[in-house]
């Protein structure tokens, strides 16, 4: 009985990889993992804190508790949450140092935290000057090329 082209084919290209496979490793030698470091994995003060910062419900939590303490069911129903979904909130600003909370009785309260973030003013200003000294040069060189200045 004659098979298919299509199964014969399909049956070489099988027989051909085990074979090649089997001849030549991917790999030689031990296997090194590589792990992403630009992802998540930074344990800085100043990337948990812009990390913390970049989420707007976090940011309202910090501007509520900036008018005073309140308890973790106070936010969540600020902000029509759960109660594990404001937990974790909580806990990056907590990470942070941006958020300290209590347990007084049966609830979690939550105040400002210690976190002075003159780290982050400090990045913030030098990153606010070299985007002001481009934004300069740019100034320069359409002056220059239109022949007059800007």
């Amino acid at each position: 009985m004659r098979q298919r082209p299509a199964i014969a084919c399909a049956k070489l290209a099988l027989s051909c990889a085990n074979t090649q496979a089997a001849a030549i490793p991917l790999r030689t030698g031990p296997v090194l993992h590589r792990l992403n470091h630009m992802v998540q994995y930074s344990n800085t003060t100043i990337d948990a804190t812009f990390a913390a910062v970049a989420d707007p419900t976090r940011r309202g939590i910090l501007e509520r508790l900036g008018a005073g303490e309140r308890s973790i069911s106070d936010l969540a129903a600020a902000y029509d949450m759960t109660l594990t979904g404001m937990k974790k909130h909580v806990h990056v600003l907590e990470v942070a140092g941006l958020v300290v909370t209590e347990k007084v009785g049966r609830t979690r309260q939550c105040r400002v935290g210690p976190a002075r973030l003159e780290e982050e003013a400090v990045w913030i200003a030098n990153y606010r000057a070299m985007l002001e000294a481009r934004l300069d040069r740019l100034g320069d060189f359409l002056g220059h090329t239109h022949g007059d200045d800007v």
